[in-house]
């Protein structure tokens, strides 16, 4: 049976579907990236609810969640709290997180305010520190052509990130380094809709390859020691989130264990959509068997 319908947070509204809801296994709770996209391009993740519930939910802000006029509420505190709202909503006592990209930077975040009841926590495509992060892009930026590494930096320094040329010389990277699915699918195109850019803008900043908004101090590198429960760090071999941070990460992380896809970038649950159920549900099923 599924389900699905509004829960009450701080300051609004958020959209949530849960799959397979009598399921007798441990829930697994989806936080999407972004800051600011949602749960859409997720739904294949519905599979593994054939041994448990899979609960997606779209932060507030983005996708069918409310929209308030309140920039106030884009600080990683307030997603932090919502968490452990729609957990206690959904009386979810025993879960297991699956983050993706910002969702990861919001599952650490989570998991270090010592709540109970997390059974694992499984990072993909990790973003555990923005500094580092901005690192990595500036890496992968030098292995495209010259003309579009000299366009996105001409456009960040005058300020035209909004501009034609951004664009194009964008999907350029988002060809290499999110999704080398091609061509590339239409129904993630059609899933735009559902981001908000205001979001993305105050928390992160106008472009992905300078942290200008407000997570652009957060590195929880030398607190990974603290994640105490089992992890599974993935990422694709030409993943944003690059195989060396996020192996650098898991590395810190006492129980975790780390896996690449090497056919993807920055989406796996898409590009590689099998392998990565596989290798999720091969890591969920092992730790049900552990109890």
């Amino acid at each position: 049976m599924n389900k699905d319908g509004y829960i009450t947070v701080t300051g609004g509204k958020v959209w949530y579907q849960i799959y397979n809801k009598e399921a007798k296994g441990v829930p697994v709770l989806v936080l999407h990236g972004g800051p600011g996209s949602s749960s859409y391009s997720m739904q294949g993740l519905k599979a593994l609810s054939k041994d448990r519930p899979v609960i997606l939910y779209d932060q507030l802000g983005c996708g069918k969640s409310e929209r308030p006029k309140n920039s106030e509420l884009w600080q990683l505190d307030r997603f932090v709290e919502e968490v452990g709202q729609v957990r206690k909503e959904l009386q979810l006592e025993q879960v297991h997180i699956l983050g993706h990209s910002w969702g990861t930077t919001l599952a650490a975040a989570y998991f270090l305010t010592k709540p109970i009841g997390v059974e694992s926590v499984i990072f993909s495509s990790p973003c555990l520190s923005a500094p580092l992060w901005e690192q990595d892009q500036k890496r992968n930026l030098k292995k495209l052509p010259k003309e579009v590494q000299d366009t996105i930096a001409a456009c960040e320094e005058s300020g035209n990130t909004d501009s034609e040329a951004f664009q194009k010389a964008i999907e350029v990277f988002n060809s290499h380094f999110v999704c080398r699915l091609n061509p590339y699918p239409e129904f993630l195109k059609q899933g735009r809709k559902y981001r908000s850019p205001e979001v993305y803008e105050i928390m992160w900043g106008p472009s992905e390859f300078t942290v200008l908004g407000n997570l652009r101090e957060f590195d929880c590198t030398n607190r990974l020691e603290e994640i105490n429960c089992p992890a599974l760090y993935t990422c694709g071999r030409f993943d944003e989130a690059t195989p060396e941070t996020t192996e650098y990460y898991s590395k810190h992380t006492p129980n975790s264990v780390f896996h690449v896809f090497e056919n993807s970038a920055h989406m796996p649950y898409i590009e590689e959509q099998k392998e990565y159920l596989r290798i999720i549900s091969g890591f969920l099923h092992e730790i049900d068997a552990s109890k």
